[in-house]
């Protein structure tokens, strides 16, 4: 099973409790009860780390970083292969580069990409989008 790629928005969203924090934690129960892989790349988790210790504190990440460990997420360090695939979205679309990362991860894993962040409409027609906030086409 091809699984679900998480970005930073999505992961932000979960440890706040934003918006599309019940969606992640649901994804995240299913992944560990059917054995659906969860994704992320090592790009995304120190976006992760930045947006959270930035906005929240160090204590913030302290606590994340510990329920982190619990979560089953598989990290994926950055390959030339994934790097190229990411400078590709990158070159064409207006997206971060820890975005053309997600994204580069979840086309090589054939896999969903779970966000809310709208930089990724671009991208809707190469790489399969599930959407944590209503009215984004979930």
């Amino acid at each position: 099973m091809p699984g679900r790629v998480l970005d930073s928005f999505a992961l932000i969203a979960y440890f706040r409790d934003e918006a599309g924090a019940e969606m992640v934690e649901h994804l995240l129960v299913q992944a560990s009860l059917k054995d659906v892989p969860m994704h992320m790349t090592d790009v995304n988790y120190a976006e992760l780390k930045y947006s959270i210790m930035k906005k929240d504190g160090k204590g913030a990440w302290d606590n994340a970083a510990k329920i982190l460990q619990g979560l089953p997420i598989d990290f994926h360090s950055t390959t030339r292969a994934l790097a190229d695939s990411a400078a590709d979205f990158k070159t064409r679309h207006k997206v971060s580069l820890a975005d053309a990362f997600a994204a580069a991860l979840a086309k090589e894993k054939k896999a969903e990409l779970v966000t809310g962040d709208p930089e990724f409409k671009a991208l809707e027609k190469e790489v399969k989008i599930k959407w944590l906030k209503q009215g984004s086409d979930q």
